[in-house]
């Protein structure tokens, strides 16, 4: 596993390099200057200057991208031009409650997922696919933002039993009932597509492993059906579910942008819309690269779990 490790990690680093070069330069690529929008409509050219001289602005770019890669290696992200504070703070605070969500998220598809796929094999009935098969497709079909929307207005609003968004107010630890109440709506938002995705890749991988000789053996022991799908085939199936949730989850991250926006969910999307509408570079730059960080760990944590399932792929990496 540590030669596969090895031979990992040098693409991974390389990815986060030139992510960090694209990002750095498509920011300085969006209109507008964040210097004349920090001084105001009816600052001076001089006052402007200024600001720019101040915030460094006025250096050439390669400067400035290797000044502000020297603190992200370093840990000192700088403070924000406009929303204000620590860089680091902004993003504790947003991380913290997006963290919060997404694991609830992806908890919550992961164990839907594992309870319908596999009573989907166990009683394989028409009807039964039918209406999975018909759940999927509504789930993703319809857009994150139209779901929250539609749940709001169900549960908040036409049946007022659930908050219709933000944060507990008293933290996610001193009332989990409460708490509960808060994360349900949004939870249920942003994991109705991924737990569509991993009920249907599973089920298929699933009804693959049904058809493999060693069922047919197992059966001829006398192997009861759900000792088969529960012991064997959902073990041979893991590494299909855990690349296609390694992939799942990025999207979790990507998707939580409109349902914190949805649900006036105060994490990292919120935060990255406050840093681009303000064009405040330091905190978009942080939050994307954050992103890619993110990503690029989940899927060498992915790769190192199928590896480990699958030894095949950790003897391909060691020869």
């Amino acid at each position: 596993m540590s030669g596969y490790l090895l031979r990992r990690v040098p693409s991974a680093l390389a990815v986060l390099f030139g992510a960090s070069v694209l990002i750095f330069l498509l920011l300085r690529l969006v209109p507008g200057d964040p210097a004349s929008t920090l001084a105001g409509p009816d600052a001076t050219p001089e006052t402007i200057a200024a600001i720019r001289h101040q915030l460094g602005l006025d250096r050439s770019i390669p400067a400035q991208y290797l000044t502000w890669l020297r603190g992200v290696v370093t840990g000192d992200l700088g403070r924000s031009y406009i929303i204000g504070g620590q860089i680091s703070d902004l993003v504790g605070r947003g991380l913290t409650n997006t963290l919060v969500l997404t694991g609830s998220a992806l908890l919550l598809a992961v164990v839907v997922s594992l309870a319908v796929s596999i009573s989907a094999v166990l009683w394989n009935r028409p009807w039964l696919n039918a209406i999975v098969a018909a759940a999927n497709t509504v789930a993703v079909a319809i857009p994150t933002f139209v779901t929250g929307v539609l749940l709001v207005l169900v549960f908040a609003v036409a049946i007022p039993i659930l908050p219709a968004g933000g944060v507990p107010p008293d933290g996610f630890v001193a009332h989990p009932d409460i708490a509960v109440q808060y994360l349900l709506l949004p939870s249920v938002c942003l994991a109705l597509p991924v737990t569509a995705a991993l009920t249907r890749f599973l089920t298929e991988a699933l009804r693959t492993e049904l058809r493999k000789p060693y069922v047919l053996t197992a059966r001829a022991l006398g192997i009861s059906h759900r000792q088969i799908v529960t012991r064997g085939a959902l073990r041979n199936a893991l590494p299909t579910l855990l690349t296609v949730l390694g992939i799942q989850t990025g999207h979790l991250l990507g998707g939580a942008v409109l349902v914190e926006a949805a649900f006036a969910w105060p994490g990292i999307g919120q935060l990255i819309e406050q840093g681009i509408n303000r064009r405040d570079y330091p905190v978009v730059q942080a939050l994307l690269l954050f992103s890619v960080v993110v990503f690029v760990a989940i899927q060498l944590l992915t790769d190192l779990v199928h590896a480990y399932l699958d030894p095949r792929i950790r003897l391909g990496g060691k020869a």
